[in-house]
């Protein structure tokens, strides 16, 4: 019998399932099979499988207009891009389809302002262990070590330092930088995070050197750690900001966003055919309307609480490491314990988790994700833990 999956591109180590139906924090599969699901698609299922808000916005545009063209305004497009200006404290959005779109198109954006306001600068500061994307320019900003031998030769011109060390990123800078480019929260790292003393320390760098500050927050942003972005509780401003992942609930929509200083394209430097059309910017207004109801955000910042508290019970009851993170991005540091054989074993239980690193697993629940369900998951880890350790 060929094998069904044959004629997808082989890009990852997938199981031979096929899921054909989700609802809230579950997964099923074409044997009716369920899954508890704590990856929900690295953190874009903001609202979990299938919402009713996000699915009733989606069939009520369709019906009305679906893509009039990049060449036009359309009303939802322009609803949202004032809505995030009021919430982030940015004033301009160009709409992406993907978060490595939109960080493209940030370093775009710096690079133009480099050549109109610090003398031609052209240089990014990233980070290792990094993470913005799998265009080839996103890629060559990531300092994911296994990229280095890939695709060569890529873009130049960023400029890889510690995070964490602002010594190292003063030390970095010469008269061709014009901007530093990091995550808030290093995911594909292991959840690491920048700290308020970090982020603060860049601020007043670049201020100092006249540089962009541009954060990554394709991850980290729309209520996943707990406030709606989470530079809005580090105690800093930056210049520029990318959004992906649960801006659209599952939808692909993405947003390069930016201050007024900052915001230099001329006609024909940006684009793309699908970018904010209607369908998409609908599902994110049905999104953000969601994670900004009263109430909201303290579920998030309570289920955060009970989960970190039982992994760190679970860590102490089987000797192993660190839990991290804010809000519901959370990591556990597995010790001894393989976790891409932990999150594996944990697929044949009906339990999905992720492994980003060999010794680290990382949960990313649907921000309404029910205590019940905290608790099923706490559970069903454990008995895997018990098996393994």
């Amino acid at each position: 019998m060929q094998n069904p999956y044959s004629a997808l591109m082989q890009i990852a180590a997938r199981p031979e399932t096929t899921f054909v139906r989700g609802e809230g924090s579950y997964l099923y599969d074409d044997r009716d099979n369920v899954w508890l699901d704590f990856v929900q698609g690295w953190a874009v299922n903001t609202l979990g499988h299938c919402p009713g808000v996000v699915s009733d916005a989606i069939c009520a545009q369709s019906r009305r207009l679906i893509n009039p063209g990049p060449a036009f305004y359309n009303a939802p497009a322009v609803k949202l891009a004032n809505r995030l200006a009021a919430l982030s404290g940015l004033d301009q959005t160009f709409f992406a389809n993907s978060g490595a779109e939109a960080n493209e198109g940030a370093i775009k954006l710096a690079r133009k302002w480099g050549q109109k306001h610090r003398n031609g600068a052209w240089k990014i500061v990233t980070f290792h262990n990094g993470f913005h994307g799998r265009t080839l320019a996103t890629m060559s900003a990531t300092g994911k070590p296994a990229f280095e031998p890939l695709f060569n030769p890529k873009v130049p011109g960023f400029t890889k330092v510690p995070y964490g060390d602002l010594a190292a990123v003063e030390h970095s800078i010469d008269d061709e930088t014009v901007a530093i480019l990091l995550e808030p929260i290093q995911g594909e790292a292991g959840v690491i995070p920048a700290g308020s003393a970090f982020l603060q320390g860049l601020r007043q760098l670049a201020d100092r050197q006249g540089l962009l500050l541009m954060l990554d927050e394709v991850q980290t942003g729309i209520g996943r750690t707990g406030s709606l972005f989470c530079y809005q509780h580090q105690g800093i401003e930056p210049d520029v900001v990318t959004l992906g992942k649960g801006l659209g609930g599952g939808i692909p929509i993405a947003a390069l966003m930016a201050k007024t200083s900052a915001c230099c394209f001329e006609y024909g430097d940006q684009g793309g055919t699908f970018n904010g059309n209607p369908l998409v910017c609908a599902a994110a207004l049905a999104v953000l309307d969601a994670v900004t109801a009263p109430g909201f955000m303290d579920r998030v910042q309570a289920r955060s609480e009970q989960l970190v508290a039982g992994l760190e019970a679970l860590s102490l009851r089987f000797g192993l490491g660190k839990v991290r993170g804010e809000g519901l991005l959370v990591a556990l540091e597995t010790g001894a314990v393989d976790a891409a054989a932990l999150a594996r074993a944990a697929f044949d239980a009906g339990l999905l988790i992720n492994a980003p690193r060999p010794h680290t697993l990382r949960l990313m629940p649907a921000l309404n994700v029910s205590e019940a369900e905290v608790d099923r998951m706490l559970t069903l880890l454990g008995g895997l833990l018990e098996r393994q350790v």
